[in-house]
């Protein structure tokens, strides 16, 4: 099961929303070992595709040297579908190579002028067997309060 806060799950979406036509991509970063989504990437589609994504290969080696020197990990990886299912095509799921992550995707295929809802679905893919889960939407936590 996927566990995402208010917040995540709501950047996620407006990304989507707003690279569409195009699939827009990213990563949730977390600590490494916690399956906890904290940090919200946002990336640039390298293809400026409707149909494919691509992450910047620079863009996507920085990230990994910034989550290394953090000790985190991407736990989500999502992207957007613009005129299918929110489904994880052959493509995608030959692209997934992290065991641990959940692989998030958003369909806009609905979503029209902005105004239309999207399909939010979560997979773990792994050896190129799709499983979906369940998504559960949880308050943004009070990163205020000092422990």
């Amino acid at each position: 099961m996927l566990r995402i806060d208010r917040a995540t799950y709501d950047a996620i979406v407006a990304h989507a929303k707003r690279d569409h036509p195009d699939e827009a991509c990213g990563i949730v970063a977390g600590p490494e070992g916690s399956d906890s989504p904290e940090r919200f990437v946002a990336m640039v589609n390298a293809a400026g595709s409707p149909t494919f994504y691509e992450f910047d290969s620079a863009d996507l080696l920085q990230l990994y040297k910034e989550m290394d020197a953090n000790d985190e990990e991407p736990v989500v990886i999502y992207h957007s579908h613009t005129a299918t299912e929110a489904y994880p095509s052959r493509t995608d799921i030959g692209l997934a190579m992290e065991p641990n992550a959940h692989y998030v995707l958003v369909s806009t295929r609905e979503h029209g002028n902005n105004d239309g809802p999207v399909e939010f679905r979560s997979y773990r893919i792994v050896d190129g067997e799709v499983t979906e889960e369940e998504v559960t939407v949880v308050p943004a936590p009070d990163r205020s309060r000092s422990s």
